[in-house]
């Protein structure tokens, strides 16, 4: 396993790559790996012939009264988890390597990013495009994966790609989740453990609107109704938003149609979790 720091040194380590033909996969991070993580980085030891994991605590995409500096750092664990999970390099520069003196040049993905987590974190998205896009520059991947968890993240990203003719291919994932259903996050172990207990009713609301559209409802009122009444069960759940829209356009529908979003954020006690569906068909009458 070889651990990189600079993105001198990077960049020369990639293009050596790519001169010896060799296809790069990506796996960008935060650290503070789980199963959701090692998922992507098998899936892109899979498909290419390196695999470079980025371990970057990126502070442009947290709000002031976030938690970047309780964030986990866990370098030497990830590394060992990477490299059993088939990663070759990891590349975990400092803040000051990444942006420097005054830092001034930002990526705004216009209209996806006004709603859901977009509401309540106005700044997160501009932060999390120029990080992304700034180790795309660096690292030069043919492909770079994302998890599906994630899921205006990763349609935001997929748009800047797209808008700014990016030559990286964006591979999606599925989420990964535990066996009760609670979708792995690094933001888990923050959780006491009534907090973890009554998590898994994220996963329950979802499945119960699942249910109800496998039935044949399509009115989103109706379905945003019946999850909102789930999570409210739970004491320690404040809901930050539950929302359905369509999942090309991130707008709010009225009906279902596929490809449908259906996305929640809650918060239990400090700790706010996010969890999704994506509906590709429904019953036809």
């Amino acid at each position: 396993m070889k651990i990189i720091t600079t993105i001198k040194e990077m960049h020369e380590y990639s293009a050596d790559c790519r001169r010896n033909g060799k296809s790069i996969g990506f796996v960008p991070t935060m650290g503070a790996l789980h199963e959701g993580h090692l998922s992507l980085i098998r899936a892109s030891d899979a498909e290419n012939d390196i695999t470079i994991v980025s371990i970057f605590v990126n502070p442009t995409q947290f709000g002031a009264n976030e938690d970047l500096d309780k964030y986990p750092r866990t370098l030497d664990r990830d590394t060992e988890l990477s490299a059993e999970s088939g990663a070759d390099v990891i590349f975990a520069p400092t803040a000051a390597e990444m942006y420097g003196a005054n830092y001034a040049t930002y990526i705004n993905v216009e209209s996806l990013t006004q709603g859901l987590c977009g509401k309540s974190r106005p700044t997160h998205f501009r932060g999390v495009t120029t990080v992304v896009a700034k180790l795309f520059n660096i690292v030069s991947p043919r492909r770079a994966y994302f998890g599906q968890k994630d899921a205006q993240q990763l349609a935001v990203i997929s748009k800047m790609v797209a808008d700014l003719n990016m030559s990286v291919e964006i591979i999606p994932c599925p989420i990964v989740r535990e066996l009760d259903g609670l979708a792995m996050s690094s933001r888990n172990m923050y959780l006491t453990p009534a907090e973890r207990e009554q998590a898994t009713i994220l996963y329950e609301a979802l499945t119960a609107a699942q249910i109800l559209i496998t039935a044949g409802e399509t009115d989103a009122a109706i379905i945003k109704e019946k999850i909102a009444s789930i999570l409210n069960t739970k004491n320690l759940a404040t809901i930050d938003y539950v929302e359905i829209v369509d999942f090309a356009t991130f707008h709010e529908i009225e009906t279902i149609k596929p490809p449908t979003l259906i996305a929640l954020a809650v918060k239990f006690g400090n700790t706010r979790l996010i969890d999704n569906l994506i509906i590709n068909e429904v019953q036809k009458p």
